[in-house]
């Protein structure tokens, strides 16, 4: 006879009278007046420095505005605190903004009035002039990011901005325009700032068999997928 499998989770999650999950790998940290103290319960590796405003890569060292959080970390203490339901909303879409609201459903605990559930929303967007590369074609899933990030933080209190709310500055250094959200002219204001032609770019792209290449007669004749993908490259150089 063959040996029965039994597929169960290895840990079952359990919650106290004042909603505090009763699990020995969460260590609750408490403010004075008795509320959890969120900030302190992300955990070191889900913080990074900023390096846009300090050259210190020792965390311990750094105040809450010389760093920056990441997603997993924000997913971890929506997780320990405790939800039903995740909402997005999609405000406003176009190929080139995207606006998004995030409306969480907290469960009840001693620290809600009365124990009740508790609605918190927060908005945020994405576009071409607060993003830059490939993440350029996902404005929406950044968006749902941000506004995710936005509304955990929010709720939860913590004055660390999320990496998934910031452009990366360093990368993009072109100064943006009235006209910079067109990907062509972050292209060309690019290439004057790398000393790059467009005859090298096509002819690049001629050798890298990418179809088409061959009858590009200016920046605009460039596919928008392959323009994004070419920023990038410059970018990393």
């Amino acid at each position: 006879m063959g040996t029965t499998v039994i597929n169960k989770p290895p840990t079952t999650f359990k919650r106290n009278e004042y909603g505090l999950m009763e699990d020995k790998n969460v260590k609750y940290i408490f403010s004075d007046d008795g509320s959890v103290n969120w900030r302190k319960m992300v955990k070191p590796e889900f913080l990074v420095a900023n390096r846009d405003r300090t050259d210190e890569t020792d965390i311990s060292k750094l105040e809450d505005h010389e760093l920056i959080i990441l997603l997993g970390g924000l997913k971890d203490l929506a997780n320990i605190r405790g939800y039903h339901s995740v909402t997005y909303t999609v405000t406003h879409a176009s190929p080139e903004y995207v606006c998004v609201s995030c409306s969480i459903v907290w469960i009840g605990n001693y620290e809600t009035e009365k124990g009740e559930s508790v609605l918190f929303q927060s908005v945020a967007d994405a576009g071409l002039n607060n993003t830059e590369g490939f993440g350029q074609l996902y404005l929406a899933a950044i968006a749902e990011n941000r506004a995710f990030c936005r509304a955990v933080r929010n709720f939860l209190r913590i004055n660390i901005v999320a990496k998934e709310e910031i452009k990366n500055v360093k990368i993009s250094k072109p100064n943006p325009t009235k006209n910079s959200a067109s990907p062509h002219i972050f292209l060309t204001n690019l290439m004057k700032e790398k000393k790059v032609n467009f005859a090298s770019i096509k002819d690049k792209m001629v050798k890298e068999a990418v179809d088409g290449a061959d009858g590009w007669g200016s920046v605009k004749d460039i596919p928008r997928i392959k323009m994004f993908e070419i920023i990038e490259r410059m970018q990393k150089k």
